[in-house]
């Protein structure tokens, strides 16, 4: 059956290491809409991606990528790192956000504000938490989402210091892994934040196993992207987030 490809035209600011957001968005991305990409710098790929690398990343001058972006004239710009955000707060956050919708004149998701949005949906208030960064990421992460009303009950760190590509090739079974040592009694949810983090497929299995609802940073931005242009939930979505659409 061939596509229309005129629901909606998908517009994804991508760091340019990143090797997992774009087959996510093609695992994720609604029948009848197109996905497309602009890589964005602002980070050094041979540094540990800690605080001020994400910070960096998420203070640099994207005027470039929206002008690169708005050339296929999107309906919606993802903004696709999650910790370049968190670690510069919930205004920050936002601010961004506006930045872009005015730059591409398109609705604007960014990660960080798709991840609250996912967990407010599902309902949590207390989650377990994990990712790949370092620790201050973490404690960065944590405080974004007390900020927005959330408490983290349990933060499970991946153990280990990942460069710009180890956290992107951490298998789903290391991701389930990771999920599993962030659970605790009083999660309501598991939240998995990293766009660059193989958690999509693993969410299935792990909602099986903990008897959880699991938000993720790339399936978060699909679900918010689902309710921002009022378009069905579709066959390949995994997790119980879809379920509240």
């Amino acid at each position: 059956m061939t596509e229309i490809r005129t629901a909606a035209k998908i517009g994804v600011l991508v760091p340019f290491t990143n090797t997992n957001l774009e087959p996510d968005m093609e695992l994720l991305r609604p029948p009848n809409t197109t996905v497309h990409f602009q890589r964005m710098g602002g980070y050094d790929v041979d540094e540990i991606p800690g605080s001020d690398q994400m910070a960096g990343l998420g203070a640099s001058d994207i005027t470039h990528d929206l002008r690169m972006i708005s050339g296929i004239r999107p309906d919606v710009v993802l903004y696709g790192c999650t910790s370049a955000t968190l670690t510069h707060g919930p205004s920050f956050d936002a601010e961004l956000a506006q930045q872009i919708k005015v730059g591409s004149g398109a609705v604007s998701l960014t990660a960080a504000g798709a991840l609250i949005a996912g967990i407010n949906a599902v309902g949590a208030t207390k989650v377990g938490f994990s990712s790949p960064y370092l620790g201050e990421i973490n404690a960065q992460a944590m405080d974004f989402m007390a900020l927005n009303g959330i408490e983290t009950v349990k933060c499970a760190d991946v153990g280990r210091e990942l460069g710009n590509y180890g956290q992107g090739e951490l298998t789903p079974d290391e991701v389930f892994d990771l999920a599993c040592r962030a659970d605790h009694p009083d999660a309501q949810a598991i939240v998995l934040s990293c766009t660059d983090m193989r958690s999509v497929e693993a969410i299935e299995r792990i909602e099986a196993a903990l008897n959880k609802p699991v938000v993720t940073s790339n399936q978060a931005m699909v679900f918010g992207l689902l309710k921002a242009l009022n378009l069905p939930r579709h066959e390949t979505l995994p997790g119980r987030l879809f379920d509240t659409l």
